[in-house]
């Protein structure tokens, strides 16, 4: 293996383990700030030691022992510049002893989902909304300031500020790093489900970078759906968001070409979709909707994207009702993205003159201006209207604005094809 590739190994390890290892971190160290900075030094130090020394066979655990060690260095210099230089003694090295056997049984008790503590604690009443979502995207996602701005429509600068702020604001609070429970789980549940639920769409659909989705991403929200569910059976809305999570995650296979080109929903062969998951999903959409939350934004989405699921065909698809379904999603969740959305299902409901009427209120919004997928749908619809040439138009402002090298190509592709 070259060291560009034990490079790239290590990069990938660290993609991996990084949410982990900071939730690890920040049960030991109660600060999110110094979590970050202890799991990025051990990142640094498997770049300078496993190209020389191999890959361990356990790089997780490499990383956790690595991060300890460092936390407890600085936990005993912090100590030594903390008293005057007549004071150390004895007592000093016992205390320092109490404090490295805390810092190990921290980083070694497994009490509960270490991740899921972090993003409850991430998700806490004393910072506000956007700002809990943000951190939990940066810590347990992974995503980087661009990537958060981009779904959130907003600018990288404000996403920054909400991160650093936050970070602040909860290494002041000095706050327990675990899964809260009774009214505290309550208040911060619905935090907790945005950013799951971002955490996700960030697999399905990669804001940037050379591939379209990002799987681990995906699973790992599935995951910790799976457990919201068992800490709140019975909550309509995390079965309504594992629902979404389940249904969507079973089309992942056929997302996308051999060539690593995206496949449209109408066009993807439906037989790779996962049965498992979609009976999964409907399940728990069943239980969401027993539990009176039928008209919740997740359980709308999960039926709407039952709706593709159900239909062993596309020409089977009901785009009367995934058009209601929207409309209705719009009262309880209005947004730019949803509006897009909804446009996209009246164009294939009531034909591509609906959906470019709907278009015509979305080129107005400044939200939007930088947003790929808004002139991707006019293009789409153009083209359904027998427009090409200004479809083509379109579809190359699309690919322009788009960060994602797959989807750009894709979009190229389309524009291409107009052409012809």
């Amino acid at each position: 293996m070259t060291a560009t590739d034990t490079h790239r190994t290590i990069e990938a390890i660290f993609r991996i383990e990084r949410a982990r290892l900071i939730a690890r971190l920040v049960r030991m160290v109660r600060d999110v700030g110094l979590a970050e900075e202890l799991a990025q030094d051990a990142f640094l130090t498997a770049l300078s030691e496993w190209p020389r020394t191999g890959v361990p066979a356990n790089p997780g655990a490499w990383l956790t022992a690595t991060a300890k060690r460092r936390a407890i260095d600085l936990l005993r210099r912090d100590r030594m510049l903390a008293r005057k230089h007549a004071e150390i003694g004895r007592d000093l090295s016992e205390e320092d002893d109490a404090g490295i056997a805390a810092i190990e049984a921290a980083m070694d008790d497994d009490v509960g989902d270490e991740l899921l503590g972090l993003i409850f604690t991430a998700c806490h009443p004393i910072l506000s909304p956007d700002a809990r979502v943000a951190l939990t995207l940066r810590l347990i996602g992974g995503l980087t300031t661009d990537e958060i701005a981009r779904a959130y429509l907003t600018s990288e600068a404000t996403i920054a500020q909400r991160i650093v702020r936050a970070k602040k604001t909860l290494g002041k609070a000095g706050l327990s790093f675990e899964v809260p429970r009774g009214r505290e789980r309550q208040e911060r549940l619905s935090s907790v489900l945005e950013a799951v639920y971002l955490i996700f769409n960030e697999g399905y659909a990669a804001t940037s970078g050379a591939n379209l989705t990002r799987p681990a991403l995906c699973a790992e929200a599935q995951r910790l759906g799976r457990i919201l569910a068992g800490l709140a059976p019975d909550e309509p809305e995390v079965f309504g968001l594992l629902s979404l999570m389940e249904i969507q995650a079973s089309r992942l296979a056929a997302r996308i070409g051999p060539d690593g080109m995206p496949i449209p929903l109408t066009e993807q062969n439906r037989a790779r979709w996962d049965r498992l998951l979609i009976r999964r999903g409907l399940s728990a959409l069943e239980r969401a909707e027993a539990l009176g939350g039928a008209d919740g934004p997740y359980a709308l989405q999960a039926a709407l994207a039952a709706c593709h699921a159900r239909a062993n065909r596309v020409e089977a698809t009901d785009w009367r009702r995934i058009a209601g379904l929207y409309d209705a999603l719009r009262r309880v969740m209005p947004s730019p993205v949803v509006d897009l959305n909804r446009a996209v299902a009246h164009c294939m409901a009531f034909g591509p003159d609906a959906g470019l009427a709907l278009l015509e209120e979305l080129e107005r919004n400044d939200d939007l201006r930088n947003y790929a997928l808004l002139p991707a749908a006019r293009g789409d619809f153009l083209l359904r209207a027998g427009c090409s040439a200004e479809a083509k138009l379109q579809f190359e402002r699309a690919a322009a604005l788009s960060r994602n090298e797959q989807e750009r190509a894709f979009l190229l592709g389309r524009a291409k094809a107009c052409s012809v």
